[in-house]
């Protein structure tokens, strides 16, 4: 019988929920059915009402889908994202399917707080801002907002339209960027990014802050913040 603390504040759908959806990570392919609800019921010593509402959550986020007379399928298991000094959207999920990417809006704005900070520029110093939607087979994964120094950004804002923003870099400017950290938080959805990632407003993002820094060196070159959709994404840190 599967663990459930009864004595948490998190519901005991809730704590299903998550279980089964450690069990579609590591067990199940797209494709495959999970248990009937009775057995899932026994494992977790619950009724079945509680289990049909934690595949009902799974459900609405797109991970699972009821078929009538065969049973509850598995439709994409969360995809592995690795968080390393050198990981790139575009080269990872390439290997998965056809990775693709949309630039939403390019412009120069004023750079303040935490984008001023981490790229060591003064308050109110100009800034480019590229915000881009990253997909995989069409599907919407992540919105990427991109802040970098003004040196990059007449030749960025006039060539730059699509792919790789690592690789036009590279192209264009001779740069090599590497990882310097990041930081994730999860949290609900802001402004617009649940109807540009086609979830639910009420469902999590991953929030990855990265900052990027010439390689070899340790010039700030880029700071990013990336929305990841929680239910389509889950992140491997490598040291």
């Amino acid at each position: 019988m599967a663990n459930l603390d009864h004595n948490s504040a998190e519901a005991l759908y809730s704590q299903i929920r998550r279980s089964l959806l450690d069990d579609i990570r590591e067990r199940y392919q797209a494709g495959a059915y999970l248990p009937p609800e009775q057995t899932l019921a026994s494992r977790f010593g619950v009724n079945r009402h509680t289990v049909r509402r934690a595949i009902d959550e799974l459900v609405e986020e797109g991970i699972l889908e009821r078929q009538h007379g065969r049973g509850t399928l598995v439709l994409n298991a969360p995809i592995e994202y690795p968080i390393g000094k050198g990981s790139r959207f575009t080269e990872t999920f390439s290997a998965i399917g056809t990775a693709s990417s949309l630039v939403l809006r390019k412009e120069l704005i004023d750079a303040r707080g935490g984008v001023a900070e981490k790229l060591g520029l003064h308050t109110g110093a100009p800034v480019l801002w590229i915000e881009t939607l990253r997909l995989l087979d069409e599907r919407p994964l992540c919105l990427i907002s991109h802040f970098l120094p003004q040196h990059y950004a007449e030749l960025t804002l006039e060539r730059y339209r699509e792919g790789s923003l690592h690789s036009f870099l590279a192209e264009h400017f001779a740069l090599r960027l590497r990882r310097s950290y990041s930081l994730v938080t999860a949290l609900m959805p802001r402004g617009n990014d649940a109807q540009l990632l086609q979830m639910s407003q009420r469902q999590p993002v991953l929030r990855v802050k990265s900052l990027n820094v010439q390689d070899p060196g340790d010039e700030p070159v880029e700071y990013a913040v990336t929305r990841f959709r929680a239910d389509a994404v889950q992140l491997r840190i490598n040291p």
